[in-house]
């Protein structure tokens, strides 16, 4: 296994834990200048809609269906051919985006009234005002973001990882700046945010154009037909569907927490934005690495180098992986109130949004499992099979949203969530086994014993030494800050002691 393959995860997960640090930042000011309530599920749902078209056509199937084609391309054709790939595909791309994003900002409440038909049946039709006008200004983002991740996958391509994975820092920072400053002078404030998605969206484009010139390989308008589109639209149609399916379950628990009492949506997203800085700093890491690294070896025929990069990525999902899924449900409370509970984020919509984030955090290691087993059919350009399992498990999770929303409120439309992941986890390995393409082997059977081991003897530790909720309410914010660290830091040497001791060495990993 060539060491490249740990140097561009180390790259990966540095920007992507410096990215999804400043996210926590980001939701900080927002819970603290705007709260929990009624304006801000309005923001959430403008947000989230484009957000989760993103993941269609930025970072989900657009991207994992377009980098094996590229990665083929740059592996058996000229360099010319390359840049004609690059070209017509980035065209088609702009043309399809432009057309969706002006109906879209045409049809703004048609729109909400499907995403989040809980706001036009309420009896005050303010919030689904709001959150139709914030999605005329967030919807472009969509564009902006989709050309950013072509602009990414092109650079993963040619083995830069560093800048794709930095991007997104500058959504954060226009996000906080917009939340603290440009809310001063606008007559509804909360609208400062849907500015600082726009803003975002084009700093985060204009960023990487340097990047693609250094690399002569800056996407240039040319209509047409090239075969490379229709390899493309194969693979991504199915691909639309199979891999967003964790998005797509989201917002599903979206639509429906919109029928919820006001703040039902805001919790949600609170606990699925602390679920997203472990999966990024694992999963998302991982499977971009891994994607861009299988793409080649099977473009190469390497079988041994193929196989090999997926028993990595497992293991280090495994060592990782499990102990972030305890902190999370463990230290739940803990976590919201140190981060959120200021201000307009009262206690009570801390504990809320800490109860969802236990019932996500459940299904953390289900979650990276797909981030890691999906790359390995589509670095193949097999698109078809993650949707088969993408089926079951949405449909899985609309029918357990219906039944434990009616016991368990927005909980219940998180434990579905976690469920139809695990599903869906289960269900790609199954076919991963059947086409004999990947199996479990000793060395991964021997690494989950010792880690399951470690993670109890951590968990055991938080449990009876480091959990007193009254002392987090009644800290000050720094106190809170330090009380967490100093829990995190001494459950993460207790774990990794642990393996230590079980002999696991992760220099030889």
């Amino acid at each position: 296994m060539p060491k490249s393959f740990i140097r561009s995860s180390s790259i990966v997960a540095a920007m992507t834990f410096l990215s999804r640090i400043l996210g926590l930042v980001r939701d900080f000011v927002i819970a603290r200048y705007f709260g929990a309530n009624g304006l801000t599920d309005a923001f959430l749902v403008a947000f989230r809609i484009p957000n989760f078209f993103r993941r269609l056509f930025a970072e989900g199937a657009f991207s994992q269906a377009f980098l094996p084609i590229l990665a083929d391309v740059k592996a058996n054709k000229s360099d010319k051919e390359v840049q004609l790939v690059i070209n017509h595909i980035a065209t088609k791309l702009l043309s399809i985006l432009m057309i969706i994003t002006l109906i879209s900002i045409i049809l703004a409440p048609m729109i909400i009234f499907l995403f989040a038909w809980g706001f036009y049946f309420n009896t005050d039709l303010t919030q689904f005002d709001l959150a139709s006008n914030m999605l005329r200004i967030t919807f472009p983002y969509l564009l902006l973001i989709s050309l950013t991740a072509l602009s990414g996958a092109i650079l993963n391509t040619y083995d830069n990882f560093t800048v794709p994975a930095f991007t997104p820092v500058l959504l954060n920072i226009s996000l906080i700046l917009c939340a603290i400053y440009l809310s001063k002078f606008l007559s509804t404030p909360i609208m400062a945010l849907a500015w600082g998605v726009l803003i975002g969206g084009i700093l985060q484009l204009i960023f990487q154009i340097p990047f693609l010139r250094k690399l002569k390989k800056l996407p240039k308008i040319q209509f047409g037909h090239h075969k490379a589109l229709s390899t493309l639209k194969k693979r991504m149609l199915p691909a639309l569907f199979g891999v967003s399916v964790s998005q797509i379950n989201l917002l599903v628990d979206t639509m429906i927490a919109s029928t919820l009492i006001a703040g039902s949506v805001s919790w949600l997203y609170y606990s699925d934005r602390l679920l997203e800085l472990p999966l990024a700093l694992i999963g998302i890491t991982l499977a971009t690495v891994a994607l861009a690294r299988l793409s080649n070896y099977h473009a190469q025929k390497d079988t041994k180098n193929f196989l090999l990069t997926i028993n990595k990525a497992l293991l280090f999902a495994l060592i990782l992986g499990f102990p972030a899924c305890f902190g999370l449900i463990f230290l739940s409370q803990e976590l919201i109130i140190t981060l959120f509970q200021y201000d307009e984020f009262d206690l009570i919509s801390a504990k809320k949004t800490a109860l969802s984030l236990q019932a996500y955090g459940s299904g953390l290691m289900a979650f990276i499992l797909i981030k890691i087993f999906a790359p390995v059919f589509l670095s193949m350009g097999d698109t078809k099979t993650p949707v088969k399992a993408g089926i079951v498990a949405m449909t899985s999770n609309i029918v357990l949203n219906l039944i434990l929303v009616q016991y368990f409120g927005h909980v219940g439309l998180a434990v579905a969530t976690s469920i139809s992941a695990l599903i869906n986890a289960a269900l790609l390995y199954f076919f991963l086994v059947k086409q004999s393409i990947y199996k479990f082997n000793n060395a991964f059977y021997k690494m989950l014993i010792k880690v399951l081991f470690a993670t109890i003897i951590m968990a055991l530790y938080i449990f009876y030494f480091e959990s007193n909720i009254n002392l987090y309410t009644d800290s000050s914010m720094i106190e809170r800050a330090f009380l967490v660290s100093k829990t995190i830091l001494i459950s993460a040497l207790i774990y990794f002691a642990s393996l230590f001791i079980l002999g696991v060495r992760l220099k030889k990993l």
